[in-house]
């Protein structure tokens, strides 16, 4: 798919090149060592999906890895998902196809363990569509007054709240299984799985508290049982009319709607605060419902998962959709061939989909960029059409935007 320049190779990253891999990564994003980071929190890359560039002299390049994931996606199954991560190229080693190459790798050797769909945050949105992702899902980032008024629900008022400090120990685990449960059915809600992935989801290094105190836990509860959380700290400050503090919350999570009134109720009021932050959100999310008056919260709209199918016909029928459908779509993709060309869906009366090859009459044609953006059923085809981004009649065009469509906004909420 992509060539190397003349004595660069790709190599599998032992245990003992970690070290330089970090310093390679670190090198391009500019990210100032930490030996408390790098010594109390486990290397989240397993072994043999930690891959590197090897530059003539052998020293590392380039860098990159991937998770295994099991992505939640329309109808409430999942697929295998390969969740790129940790790309970084040397800024002495631009410009030589490398990032190209790694790409090329990984997407080869993700097809070869079974993984039909790849997925990744993007540091930089204008890179990745030329290697065939599509942005997939949005998430929002509140900033809400202190005292922010929410409409009332029933039950809220029987939960409590209980708060404390974070001990890794104990609530690593309660912090997935809670996290896992109130996002079940949402499409990208990626569970964390691995154990260094759910320890580092509640740490706290000081490097990475900015000025903000050691890290809470807030739990809702009935009686025992834990029914909504959120990991939070405050930044003290004072301004000219007193206490001018801001609450950050990193992650927040409810089973239902009284939890969730219930522990931001909580949030929007704690003492000497003025602000209060939100973790990414789903575009959905019930505390935008709840608002008396959203006009003071301030918003910040971002592209959130970006999703590449690698298996084409694999991925379209892990997923379920929401209308019957008869159509043919006539895919591009540069990098996998195997993906292009004319396939039908067709789509049964339980939202199953047959997908296989014809010679059929395209009724929409798209670049597989386009097919990774539709998957999680965040957009729609009309609209891609209306940007010129695909093309069809305006009834086939319909028919793909109600069958992709979720009930639920997509997202994953946290950064891999």
């Amino acid at each position: 798919m992509s060539a190397l320049p003349p004595g660069y190779r790709t190599v599998a990253v032992p245990a003992d090149r970690l070290a330089e891999f970090r310093t390679t990564d670190q090198l391009a994003f500019a990210v100032v060592p930490d030996p408390e980071v790098e010594e109390s929190l486990p290397f989240p890359i397993p072994p043999d999906r930690t891959m590197a560039v090897e530059a003539p002299d052998g020293t590392f390049a380039a860098v990159h890895g991937s998770y295994e994931f099991a992505m939640p996606v329309p109808g409430g199954g999942t697929v295998p998902c390969a969740g790129l991560t940790w790309v970084a190229v040397r800024p002495d080693q631009r410009r030589r196809g490398l990032l190209r190459a790694m790409i090329a790798t990984h997407l080869e050797r993700s097809l070869e363990r079974g993984e039909p769909v790849s997925a990744l945050f993007a540091a930089e949105a204008a890179i990745y569509g030329r290697f065939g992702y599509g942005s997939a899902a949005d998430d929002v980032r509140l900033t809400l007054p202190r005292g922010a008024a929410l409409r009332p629900v029933p039950g809220s008022d029987a939960l409590t709240v209980h708060l404390e400090r974070v001990d890794p120990d104990r609530h690593a685990d309660l912090v997935e299984d809670l996290g896992r449960r109130a996002g079940a059915g949402r499409p990208g809600w990626m569970p964390r799985g691995a154990a260094p992935l759910r320890v580092r989801a509640v740490a706290d290094p000081s490097a990475w508290r900015q000025g903000f105190e050691p890290l809470l836990l807030a739990t809702v509860r009935e009686g025992q049982e834990v029914r909504g959380l959120a990991l939070l700290a405050r930044k003290e400050a004072w301004g000219e009319a007193g206490p001018d503090y801001t609450v950050r919350v990193r992650l927040a999570a409810a089973l239902d709607a009284a939890a969730t009134h219930r522990l931001w109720t909580f949030l929007l009021d704690l003492d000497l605060t003025t602000r209060v932050e939100t973790p990414m959100l789903p575009v959905d999310d019930p505390l935008l419902h709840l608002l008396v008056n959203p006009r003071p919260v301030q918003r910040r709209t971002s592209d959130n998962l970006w999703v590449r199918l690698l298996d084409l016909p694999a991925a379209l029928t892990a997923r379920r959709y929401a209308a019957p459908l008869d159509v043919v779509l006539d895919v591009t993709d540069e990098l996998l061939p195997q993906n292009a060309g004319r396939w039908r869906v067709a789509v049964d009366g339980t939202g199953a989909a047959d997908v296989a090859r014809t010679t059929a009459e395209a009724d929409v044609r798209l670049d597989v960029r386009e097919l990774g953006a539709l998957y999680l059923g965040g957009r729609s085809a009309t609209a891609l059409a209306s940007a010129g981004l695909l093309a069809g009649e305006v009834p086939a065009l319909d028919r793909v935007t109600a069958a992709f469509a979720s009930s639920r906004a997509p997202v994953c909420p946290w950064i891999f």
